[in-house]
């Protein structure tokens, strides 16, 4: 189903953002090009059945929500030896060329009608570009979202035999002006990950509660690549999160592990896909969330394995933890097999703490509270084992321990 297109948007609306940035002729004609194709895009698909719309994106007000013109963002840039790590506006003068080649080759700007909106009208970006046998960590991207609406664009590009550890975080600045109708934040990231290649690309979410959020993440991933994604949500009234890996390269690899805590009426739509082209590809897919009061989740994962991808390995587990009567979610996993060379399993459960493990400790002498809160904290452990980055374990366990404190 397609959005209305806003008023203000406009083809001058376009030429003004990128007048302002300065920038080449080909990026205005990519964001043309995205401008005139939401016409006729559809909202991205959400997961159905007959009479029900698990996540409902068309009554978003974009009319109300997007403010093209007035976008406004804090946003600091870590970079590490031998790596460039730069804004868009400083990346075309540097790395011009790469760019134009690069942009758009793996998050198409026309995939759907948030997307081209997305690419139409970003005005904050960033260029991660890692030579070939440079090996970097502690690449940050931290950004503050102090605009009604904000739309921003990532570019990860590893030549080969490098590698990269990006961690990436997102909230609400203290300068965010006054919303009644709510905020909307877009994020699209792209990682072309070359031959023999390593990235590991962490994002936390803790957008203030009156926002909406999209995000598309998605890589490529080279022979040899490995792409890994983390994605913690924790912030937003309502997150539509894709996370999508690419297998086009023999012998490549990707872990995608997300974590999600959601309270009130939030709601958090999350997606982990991959497909599967290249021969001996490896994928593994780990979600956790936990759901209070009356929030709401919903997830879908897919495991696609291409007719050529022989001797495929693909494993898929995803666990949802309710602390509510009041709360909801729902689950699809999904294996889409074309050959018979594979080695591969998915699984999803939804339920609540359990009665018999609470009323033990409660015996023991610990507060319910308490004991629930310490139920909730080992329901993670999982996910939290699976995170490399010890500074993004951290911060993720401090979020959920503030959660629980709440």
């Amino acid at each position: 189903m397609s959005a209305q297109l806003p008023a203000n948007l406009s083809e001058e609306t376009v030429r003004t953002i990128a007048e302002e940035r300065g920038e080449p002729e080909w990026l205005l004609e990519t964001r043309l090009d995205a401008l005139a194709a939401l016409e006729e895009l559809d909202l991205p698909d959400v997961i159905q059945t007959p009479g029900r719309r698990w996540t409902d994106l068309e009554s978003l007000d974009f009319e109300t929500l997007v403010d093209p013109l007035n976008q406004a963002d804090e946003t600091e840039r870590v970079g590490a030896d031998g790596v460039d790590v730069l804004p868009f506006t400083e990346a075309f003068e540097e790395h011009g060329d790469l760019l134009e080649s690069r942009f758009g080759s793996v998050v198409d700007p026309e995939t759907n009608y948030l997307t081209a909106l997305s690419t139409a009208l970003f005005t904050t970006g960033t260029f991660v570009y890692v030579p070939a046998d440079v090996d970097a960590e502690d690449v940050k991207i931290r950004a503050q979202m102090n605009s009604r609406s904000l739309f921003s664009h990532t570019l990860v590009v590893t030549e080969e035999s490098a590698s990269v550890t990006i961690l990436e975080s997102i909230e609400t600045g203290e300068e965010a002006v006054d919303a009644d109708e709510g905020r909307y934040f877009s994020n699209l990231v792209e990682v072309d990950a070359g031959e023999n290649s390593y990235v590991q690309y962490g994002s936390l979410q803790t957008l203030d509660e009156d926002t909406y959020n999209f995000t598309l993440k998605r890589g490529d991933a080279d022979t040899y690549a490995t792409v890994n994604w983390i994605e913690g949500n924790l912030g937003s009234r309502l997150t539509r999160s894709d996370v999508e890996t690419d297998l086009s390269g023999d012998s490549s690899e990707t872990h995608i592990v997300g974590a999600f805590f959601g309270h009130g009426d939030q709601h958090f739509d999350v997606n982990a896909r991959v497909w599967h082209h290249g021969e001996h590809t490896t994928a593994d897919l780990v979600t956790r969330g936990v759901l209070d009061e009356e929030a709401r989740s919903v997830y879908e994962g897919v495991q696609d394995v291409g007719r050529d991808a022989w001797d495929t390995s693909s494993y898929q587990r995803e666990n949802t933890l309710m602390l509510s009567d009041d709360s909801e979610a729902d689950a699809s996993p999904k294996l889409i097999i074309h050959n018979h060379d594979t080695e591969a399993s998915h699984s999803a459960t939804v339920g609540q703490v359990d009665r018999e493990d609470l009323f033990y400790m409660v015996s023991r002498s610990l507060p319910e509270r308490t004991a629930r809160n310490m139920l909730v904290e080992g329901f993670f452990v999982p996910v939290l084992e699976e995170i490399e980055i010890d500074e993004f374990r951290e911060d993720l366990e401090a979020l959920i321990a503030s959660r629980l404190r709440d």
